[in-house]
């Protein structure tokens, strides 16, 4: 496929009106060194500032800087999934506008992509300037729990500075929260050449973060959900159906082990405790409902998930 330029840079942004002008000159700076084609697709996520008008400034300066305004803020998922619709590049490159990200390392990131082959590069602040205590020691163990659910080994899932190839961006879908986890939606997709790179981390110069420590409780039930939805989301009965009947025949054994003992010891003459005064009986009958409704769920989900209009929905490689 053509493409009518080498690199889309897609940056979203919300209220960085301080770091926007030096972000730009810097990437500029790198793009005719390199002679590159390129693009920078900046995406504003409903900013309160003057994020706007400085992009659109910029824009009538630069034919290659191009905007996107949200009405309001959406959130860093719908601000990358219109990035990527409307990048025309052979590499689609994104990365924050705060000043964090350095654009010089988005040449040897463009050269993994087009002569190692790689779909994915994601960067790795291997050597960070954050606060040790509030961003570090968590941003550990949410990387190392993703590496364990994804079964990708990169040190920074979260890492906003990563180089696509534009086939990749082009079949994901980006949703919600999701943006933390491209690469396995890419991995999802079929596109597995997923790699990292050391980057190099930059202290923040302007304003404030816009997260805080929940981006990690919510990171962490994202990956639940997606991983929940990518393993059982087309064979829900695998998991509801199984889940139902096992708890339907541990509920059923349970109760007809307490009856058949009953009787046992009544027919032989023997002090019984009645059915009904066992709390265990009752126990067993709450998992034998439960495992029926389970598996009635998992029914239901099955003949949704055949019947959506999106079941034909494959990604094609190639056609000859």
């Amino acid at each position: 496929m053509e493409y009518s330029k080498d690199l889309s840079i897609v940056i979203s942004l919300f209220n960085e009106e301080e770091s926007l002008p030096e972000l730009i000159r810097w990437i500029e700076q790198v793009m005719n060194r390199e002679g590159y084609k390129y693009e920078i697709i900046m995406v504003d996520d409903g900013s309160r500032d003057g994020s706007w008008d400085l992009i659109k400034g910029m824009s009538a300066a630069n034919p290659a800087i191009r905007g996107i305004s949200f009405r309001r803020n959406y959130g860093k998922s719908a601000a990358l999934f219109h990035g990527f619709k409307a990048a025309e590049g052979r590499v689609v490159v994104t990365m924050d506008a705060d000043l964090q990200d350095s654009p010089e390392e988005i040449p040897e990131m463009y050269r993994m992509i087009i002569e190692d082959g790689y779909d994915i590069v994601s960067g790795w602040k291997k050597q960070r300037f954050d606060n040790k205590l509030t961003k570090n020691l968590p941003s550990k163990l949410y990387n190392w729990t993703a590496r364990k659910i994804t079964g990708i080994k990169l040190h920074d899932m979260n890492c906003g500075l990563k180089a696509y190839r534009n086939e990749v961006v082009k079949h994901i879908e980006v949703y919600g929260e999701m943006h933390r986890y491209i690469p396995y939606l890419a991995k999802n997709a079929g596109f597995e050449k997923i790699t990292e790179k050391p980057v190099q981390h930059q202290k923040r110069k302007y304003g404030k973060s816009k997260f805080g420590l929940e981006r990690f409780v919510n990171g962490f039930l994202d990956l639940i959900s997606l991983w929940f939805l990518s393993t059982f989301g087309k064979k829900p009965m695998h998991f509801f159906g199984f889940t139902g009947i096992l708890m339907f025949l541990t509920g059923g054994i349970m109760a007809i082990w307490i009856i058949a003992e009953k009787l046992i010891q009544q027919g032989n003459g023997m002090a019984f405790r009645p059915v009904t005064e066992q709390p265990l009986f009752y126990l067993a009958l709450l998992a034998v409902v439960l495992g029926f409704q389970l598996f009635l769920a998992g029914f239901i989900c099955e003949m949704i998930s055949r019947n959506s209009q999106d079941r034909n929905h494959y990604n094609i490689r190639e056609e000859i």
